[in-house]
């Protein structure tokens, strides 16, 4: 039995993982899609990885959640995590190939954020970005997240954008 939660919006579901996300998540590390991001070499550690996401919701209270649309398309992922190379807890976001435009990420990212703050109530969240990843950068500003040039970060190619309480939107009363 998982903790974790089931959140809607408007027009997403952000649910827990199922088995059968595996095989959208092993396309979209073998595209060009995932080139910013550290990617599974093995199907094993696909595996593995996606297990963590699940079982951190468990041990931790917080966890990944697959996005869905309405219409039962796996469009991707929203995570709120830190693994142990990780300094600080992280709001991450993955999108699919052909869910790129619709503001499914901006939807997706603000729902798991609120929920963060308003019923885990931790104090700040950071986005760790390589540099070079300019839409995932335009997101977390749109988000009212701002560069943080203090925090530590994992990877030298990264920045840190923070998101903070005061940047969240209208409140999960809006994605209820």
């Amino acid at each position: 039995m998982s903790s974790a939660p089931t959140i809607e919006t408007d027009r997403l579901i952000l649910r827990p993982h199922v088995a059968a996300d595996l095989e959208a998540f092993w396309s979209f590390y073998q595209s060009d899609r995932s080139r910013y991001m550290d990617v599974p070499t093995s199907r094993s550690q696909l595996w593995a990885g996606m297990l963590a996401e699940v079982g951190s919701w468990e041990i931790f209270g917080w966890g990944g959640l697959a996005i869905e649309t309405k219409d039962g398309q796996l469009a991707g992922q929203v995570c709120i995590s830190q693994p142990p190379h990780f300094p600080e807890l992280e709001l991450g976001w993955i999108v699919f190939d052909g869910f790129e435009g619709f503001g499914y990420a901006f939807e997706a990212a603000s729902a798991m954020r609120d929920y963060a703050f308003e019923i885990l109530e931790v104090p700040t969240l950071v986005s760790y970005i390589d540099g070079n990843n300019q839409r995932s950068i335009a997101l977390a500003k749109r988000m009212g997240a701002v560069e943080d040039l203090n925090a530590r970060t994992y990877d030298a190619a990264d920045q840190v954008y923070r998101h903070s309480p005061d940047s969240s939107g209208p409140g999960l009363e809006a994605y209820a």
